[in-house]
Protein backbone atom coordinates (compact mmCIF):
# COMPACT_ATOMS: atom_id res chain seq x y z
CA UNK A 1 0.00 0.00 0.00
CA UNK A 2 3.09 2.06 0.94
CA UNK A 3 4.60 1.19 -2.39
CA UNK A 4 1.38 2.38 -4.59
CA UNK A 5 1.12 5.97 -2.55
CA UNK A 6 5.03 6.83 -3.59
CA UNK A 7 4.03 5.90 -7.07
CA UNK A 8 0.78 7.94 -7.13
CA UNK A 9 2.49 11.04 -5.69
CA UNK A 10 4.81 11.12 -8.83
CA UNK A 11 2.38 10.51 -11.46
CA UNK A 12 0.57 13.79 -12.85
CA UNK A 13 -1.44 13.32 -15.70
CA UNK A 14 -3.04 16.92 -17.39
CA UNK A 15 -6.29 17.63 -18.16
CA UNK A 16 -7.83 19.97 -20.47
CA UNK A 17 -10.91 21.29 -19.70
CA UNK A 18 -12.82 23.94 -21.98
CA UNK A 19 -14.16 26.92 -20.03
CA UNK A 20 -17.83 27.96 -20.42
CA UNK A 21 -18.79 25.37 -23.00
CA UNK A 22 -20.71 22.22 -23.01
CA UNK A 23 -17.72 20.14 -24.48
CA UNK A 24 -16.67 17.12 -22.38
CA UNK A 25 -13.01 17.45 -20.97
CA UNK A 26 -10.49 15.46 -21.88
CA UNK A 27 -7.65 13.45 -19.84
CA UNK A 28 -4.36 13.42 -21.77
CA UNK A 29 -2.73 9.86 -20.85
CA UNK A 30 0.60 9.08 -21.22
CA UNK A 31 1.31 8.09 -25.89
CA UNK A 32 -0.75 10.81 -27.07
CA UNK A 33 -4.41 9.01 -26.30
CA UNK A 34 -7.41 10.45 -24.85
CA UNK A 35 -9.86 10.06 -22.19
CA UNK A 36 -13.27 11.99 -22.76
CA UNK A 37 -15.43 12.46 -19.58
CA UNK A 38 -19.14 12.87 -21.29
CA UNK A 39 -22.63 12.14 -19.85
CA UNK A 40 -26.13 12.39 -21.68
CA UNK A 41 -26.48 15.91 -20.28
CA UNK A 42 -23.43 16.89 -21.67
CA UNK A 43 -26.25 19.20 -23.88
CA UNK A 44 -29.00 20.98 -22.46
CA UNK A 45 -32.44 20.41 -23.42
CA UNK A 46 -34.23 22.70 -25.86
CA UNK A 47 -37.21 24.48 -24.28
CA UNK A 48 -39.61 23.21 -26.87
CA UNK A 49 -38.10 19.85 -26.29
CA UNK A 50 -38.86 20.32 -22.74
CA UNK A 51 -42.66 21.92 -23.38
CA UNK A 52 -43.41 18.93 -25.82
CA UNK A 53 -42.10 16.37 -23.23
CA UNK A 54 -43.69 17.86 -20.30
CA UNK A 55 -46.89 18.39 -22.10
CA UNK A 56 -46.93 14.86 -23.68
CA UNK A 57 -46.41 13.46 -19.68
CA UNK A 58 -49.70 15.76 -18.45
CA UNK A 59 -51.62 14.65 -21.27
CA UNK A 60 -50.89 11.08 -21.16
CA UNK A 61 -52.14 10.95 -17.44
CA UNK A 62 -55.17 9.27 -17.13
CA UNK A 63 -57.44 11.37 -15.48
CA UNK A 64 -56.61 14.18 -17.86
CA UNK A 65 -58.23 15.45 -21.25
CA UNK A 66 -55.82 15.67 -23.83
CA UNK A 67 -56.93 18.35 -25.29
CA UNK A 68 -57.48 20.91 -22.36
CA UNK A 69 -53.53 20.98 -21.76
CA UNK A 70 -51.67 23.60 -22.34
CA UNK A 71 -48.49 25.49 -21.81
CA UNK A 72 -50.45 27.42 -19.14
CA UNK A 73 -52.97 24.75 -17.45
CA UNK A 74 -53.04 24.61 -14.25
CA UNK A 75 -53.43 20.85 -12.58
CA UNK A 76 -55.84 21.48 -9.83
CA UNK A 77 -57.91 24.49 -11.38
CA UNK A 78 -57.92 23.57 -14.69
CA UNK A 79 -57.57 19.63 -14.81
CA UNK A 80 -59.54 19.20 -11.85
CA UNK A 81 -56.30 16.78 -10.31
CA UNK A 82 -56.27 16.67 -6.53
CA UNK A 83 -52.91 16.55 -4.37
CA UNK A 84 -52.20 13.28 -4.82
CA UNK A 85 -52.40 13.18 -8.78
CA UNK A 86 -49.80 16.27 -8.76
CA UNK A 87 -47.72 14.10 -6.93
CA UNK A 88 -48.12 11.53 -9.61
CA UNK A 89 -47.78 13.98 -12.13
CA UNK A 90 -44.61 15.33 -10.60
CA UNK A 91 -42.98 11.36 -10.12
CA UNK A 92 -43.87 11.09 -13.85
CA UNK A 93 -41.57 14.18 -14.68
CA UNK A 94 -39.10 12.89 -12.78
CA UNK A 95 -39.31 9.83 -14.51
CA UNK A 96 -39.58 11.54 -18.00
CA UNK A 97 -36.16 13.72 -17.30
CA UNK A 98 -34.36 11.34 -14.94
CA UNK A 99 -34.04 13.80 -12.72
CA UNK A 100 -35.06 14.09 -8.93
CA UNK A 101 -37.07 16.84 -7.72
CA UNK A 102 -36.64 17.38 -3.68
CA UNK A 103 -40.08 18.00 -2.15
CA UNK A 104 -40.11 21.42 -1.62
CA UNK A 105 -39.98 22.06 -4.91
CA UNK A 106 -42.36 19.66 -6.27
CA UNK A 107 -44.65 20.95 -3.77
CA UNK A 108 -44.36 24.38 -5.98
CA UNK A 109 -45.31 23.06 -9.27
CA UNK A 110 -48.50 23.19 -9.95
CA UNK A 111 -49.06 23.38 -13.47
CA UNK A 112 -47.44 22.88 -16.87
CA UNK A 113 -45.88 26.52 -16.95
CA UNK A 114 -44.29 26.20 -13.03
CA UNK A 115 -42.79 22.58 -14.45
CA UNK A 116 -41.62 23.73 -17.92
CA UNK A 117 -39.40 26.55 -15.96
CA UNK A 118 -38.37 24.31 -13.50
CA UNK A 119 -36.88 21.22 -15.74
CA UNK A 120 -35.72 23.98 -18.25
CA UNK A 121 -33.31 25.54 -15.86
CA UNK A 122 -32.11 22.59 -13.95
CA UNK A 123 -28.92 21.43 -15.58
CA UNK A 124 -29.29 17.59 -15.10
CA UNK A 125 -32.48 17.22 -16.80
CA UNK A 126 -32.07 14.45 -19.91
Amino acid sequence: MAMMAAILRHIRIPVRCQALEFKPCELSLPGGSLLRFMSSHDEHLTKEEVVERVLSVVKSFPKVDPSVVTTDVHFQKDLGLDSLDNVEIVMALEEEFKLEIPDLEADKIDSTRLAIEYIYSHPMAG
